[in-house]
C-alpha cells in the first residue's frame, strides 16, 4: 500500500501538556522512533510560539497531544486546561492536524524506563515530560499500525 506524502503524518509532534512544564518528543521522518526533544518552562517561554518554532524547523506533520483523562474515562479541569491550550494552539497552526490521545500512566511508565535506564529520580526532574511525551507519541504511532 502506499501512502501519499500529503497523508503521511511524520514527523508527528508530541506534547505533554502542563501547567509549568511542557514536555516535547517528535518522531522520526518515517515515523518509526519517538524521541525527547525539550521542555518548555512556561515561566521562561511562550509555549505557544516554541511549539510554533519546532513545527517549521522539523517540518511536523501533526500534533500529538495527551490528555489527563480519569481513569474512568471522564474529563476533568485538566482536560479543559489541554483543549484552551490546544484552541490557542490551532489559532496559529490552522492546517494542522491534532490528535489526541489518552495519557494515562505515560508519565509513570517514562519513569519507571528512566529508573530501569539508572536515572534516579532527582536526574529524571529534567527530561521527565519529555520522556512522558515520547511514551503519549509512541503510544499514538502503535495505534497507527494497520
Amino acid at each position: 500500500m502506499t501512502i501519499s506524502p500529503h497523508h503521511f503524518p511524520h514527523p508527528a509532534l508530541g506534547i505533554d501538556y502542563g501547567d509549568a512544564r511542557i514536555g516535547i518528543a517528535a518522531s522520526d521522518a518515517a515515523g518509526i522512533m519517538a524521541h525527547p526533544v525539550e521542555t518548555i518552562h512556561r515561566q521562561k517561554t511562550d509555549a505557544i510560539t516554541r511549539i510554533n518554532e519546532l513545527v517549521k524547523a522539523r517540518q511536523i506533520r501533526c500534533l500529538v497531544i495527551g490528555l489527563p483523562l480519569h481513569l474512568d474515562g471522564r474529563e476533568g479541569d485538566s482536560v479543559q486546561k489541554v483543549r484552551h491550550f490546544t484552541k490557542e494552539l490551532q489559532l496559529t497552526l490552522p492546517e494542522m492536524p491534532m490528535h489526541f490521545i489518552d495519557e494515562a500512566y505515560t508519565t509513570s511508565t517514562a519513569a519507571a524506563k528512566l529508573h530501569d535506564a539508572g536515572r534516579n529520580a532527582k536526574q529524571q526532574k529534567n527530561i521527565i515530560d519529555q520522556a512522558a511525551a515520547v511514551e503519549i507519541l509512541s503510544q499514538w504511532m502503535e495505534q497507527q499500525i494497520p
